[in-house]
């Protein structure tokens, strides 16, 4: 028992021993790791130092460098503008010499423009005096005022200067005609040889016929609704008369009249008539007209091989199928036109295409003129260039009328191909009142003029023949009359075509044998 006692004792001992040694060397060895990590630590922050006493240093330098740098920019800059000043100081002195010299040459002109001043002004005393003598003596010589001899000075230079203008005008035009007159007839029987249009055959209906008068009650309706409801749906006006079978459409829209027509025709071949059947017909009817308009207006630039224009340009171009114009379709015109502009244009080497578009357009204004105010040629013109055509067309479809001057040879184009469409024989017709009395104008306006005799339209209006007193007309008062007239009929008259007018001067002597 002692033993064990002893022998634990011991053990522990040697156990508190042992367990003393191993914490004193951890602790020396924590020691030696803790100044490791000093040490570490210190040499690192003297380092950074000395990394940042360097970096601080190279930093110092470089924006020591970069100040020297822009200084000694700047010190050029100010050196460049101190001589730039000093160039202009000198300039500006020398300026100032030279103006004060000016100043003083200008100061001893103008003394000596008032000296040559006042002698002007007492030579111009002296000059009025001896003129108004020399007109006293030449008043008294001649027995003539100053102002009758001035007078009839100024009309002698007056009749003079006619005749001498007629003179020149009857050699040029003699000279152009020459010239020019082969080959326009060249090119203008060319282009109506290989154009084969068809005489006009059509007029724009205003009539619709009737199967018997008793319809003529069923489309009025009771109490008139039925007559009412179709006015209201088309805006063309009904006459029912005393005419037998028929029923007359009144209106100012071609294209309405159109719709109001097929819509009657229908209502009344199918027999149901009433408001609410009238407006369902008007509608379908006003889709068929539509697409009747498009189909036509792609007809037109088809046939004539004219691509490229606006949907809604051509769809104003379809309604000229249903305009006219003393009696001939204006579309029918408007193709014809612009296959007459190309031939014309191909002839003298000119763009045929561009040519062709102008003559197509040149009508297109007659589509809305009804509805639109101005001339059919400005509204068209207008039409052209909100739809973007070339300015050229624009130019054109103005010009083709003369409401505008024309600028080119293609505006000439239009309008020669325009008066031959219309002028050939067949494609107008106007009425009887309205033709006697141009024809009445006409020789009303010659008659006006002083020394003609005589004067005749003939040719049915075509052309205006006028004779002239020999004894009061000359030759080349005769030329000049004839312009005169020809631009008085333009600025008064309203006329298809083109009138020639042509004045005629001759002497003639009469004598008589007797026995």
């Amino acid at each position: 028992m002692l033993i064990g006692i002893v022998s634990f004792l011991v053990g522990a001992a040697l156990t508190f021993v042992i367990k003393g040694r191993v914490n004193s060397r951890r602790a020396e060895e924590a020691e030696e790791e803790a100044e490791k990590i000093i040490r570490d630590a210190r040499l690192r922050s003297e380092n950074l130092l000395m990394e940042a006493n360097v970096e601080a240093k190279d930093r110092l330098i470089k924006m020591k460098s970069e100040f020297d740098a822009e200084t000694n920019e700047t010190r050029m800059e100010l050196k460049a503008l101190d001589k730039r000043f000093n160039q202009k100081s000198e300039k500006l002195d020398r300026r100032q010499d030279q103006v004060e010299k000016l100043e003083k040459e200008l100061a001893q002109r103008e003394k000596q423009i008032d000296r040559d001043s006042e002698k002007l002004s007492e030579s111009q005393v002296e000059y009025d005096g001896l003129i108004s003598e020399q007109k006293r003596e030449l008043e008294k010589i001649s027995g003539m005022t100053s102002e009758e001899a001035k007078g009839l000075l100024l009309t002698a230079m007056e009749n003079d200067a006619r005749h001498d203008g007629a003179k020149l005008i009857k050699r040029i035009t003699s000279e152009a005609r020459e010239s020019a007159d082969k080959e326009a007839k060249k090119i203008i029987a060319t282009a109506i040889q290989r154009y084969a249009g068809d005489f006009v055959a059509e007029r724009t209906v205003s009539v619709v016929p009737l199967p018997n008068d008793e319809m003529k009650g069923r489309i009025i309706g009771r109490e008139g609704r039925n007559i009412r409801a179709l006015e209201a749906a088309t805006g063309i006006d009904l006459i029912i008369d005393d005419t037998p079978e028929a029923v007359i459409l009144s209106g100012f829209n071609p294209v309405r009249r159109e719709v109001a027509r097929l819509s009657l025709a229908k209502l009344i071949s199918d027999g149901r008539i009433h408001p609410a059947r009238i407006e369902e017909v008007v509608k379908t009817v006003e889709k068929e007209v539509d697409q009747t308009i498009k189909e036509a207006g792609d007809q037109a630039a088809f046939d004539l091989g004219v691509h490229g224009i606006c949907n809604e340009l051509i769809a104003i171009l379809g309604r000229l199928k249903f305009r006219t114009s003393y009696a001939q379709n204006v579309l029918q015109h408007s193709v014809e036109v612009g296959f007459l502009c190309g031939v014309m244009a191909a002839e003298l080497g000119l763009n045929v295409k561009l040519a062709k578009r102008m003559g197509l357009l040149h009508d297109i204004g007659k589509a809305v003129d009804h509805e639109v105010e101005g001339p059919h040629a400005t509204i068209g013109a207008n039409l052209a260039k909100k739809f973007g055509e070339n300015p050229k067309i624009v130019q054109g479809i103005a010009a083709h009328h003369e409401d505008v001057a024309p600028e080119s040879v293609y505006d000439l184009l239009v309008q020669a191909a325009d008066s031959l469409s219309g002028a050939r024989p067949g494609a107008r017709k106007e009425l009887l009142e309205n033709y006697v009395k141009r024809l009445d104008d006409l020789e009303k306006i010659a008659n006006s003029y002083k020394g003609v005799a005589n004067s005749y339209a003939i040719q049915a209006g075509r052309e205006l023949r006028v004779i002239v007193e020999g004894d009061v007309v000359r030759d080349e008062d005769a030329v000049v009359m004839s312009l005169d007239i020809a631009k008085q009929i333009e600025e008064s008259l309203t006329f298809p075509g083109q009138i020639r007018v042509t004045v005629i001067r001759e002497t003639r002597a009469v004598g008589y044998a007797n026995k």
